[in-house]
């Protein structure tokens, strides 16, 4: 029989797979937030192989269909940019309850991821702050690099101090064990002053 997860696994991967953005890896084209799931599914549970089934769900679901809700549609500044995260928090919590209602959760349950998927009490709850390690070693291995060739250093230096700041010392400590181009791995020792 299949378990309410598994129907939830498998659904949170079907939206994901409409994605029309491409990304490759390893010579393979994913729907780029598919991947993105994968990538978040995997390292959580290398990092917390104990991890709960809500934030096994909340790491899986934590871009759920974000192509549907164009960075575009907003003012291209400070302000229109933090009301789209904002934005996208509560869309993809919506899209992830509805998909969990329908694979026989209860509403606690529910509540639960979707509290994780919005980063609620980041640095006070345990699990929000696992999520938010998660995100930030999934940025770290797979997405500074092409950040790397789009930004000048300084711009690049902020955004590794960022990242570092929303990050436990578990998960500074994991960040330090993956394996960045030379290049890259100076560019974080510098904005860290290590």
């Amino acid at each position: 029989m299949t378990t309410p997860f598994q129907k939830a696994s498998e659904w949170i991967d079907a939206e994901n797979a409409q994605d029309p953005n491409i990304e490759i890896d390893q010579n393979t084209e994913y729907p780029k937030e598919l991947l993105y799931s994968n990538r978040m599914y995997e390292r959580l549970m290398q990092f917390e192989p104990e991890a709960s089934e809500q934030i096994q769900i909340a790491s899986k679901a934590q871009h759920i269909c974000r192509w549907k809700v164009a960075r575009e549609s907003y003012p291209m500044d400070r302000v229109g940019y933090l009301r789209w995260r904002e934005d996208l928090k509560k869309f993809h919590a919506k899209t992830t309850a509805e998909i969990l209602e329908k694979a026989g959760y209860n509403q606690d349950f529910i509540d639960r991821v979707s509290f994780l998927i919005e980063k609620k009490l980041l640095k006070k709850d345990a699990e929000t702050q696992l999520l938010e390690d998660i995100i930030c070693l999934v940025f770290l291995e797979y997405y500074l690099d092409p950040f790397v060739h789009k930004h000048d250093d300084e711009k690049l230096k902020n955004i590794i101090k960022k990242t570092w700041d929303k990050m436990s010392e578990k998960g500074h400590q994991e960040a330090l064990k993956i394996n960045y181009s030379q290049e890259n791995l100076n560019l974080i020792k510098a904005s860290l002053g290590l």
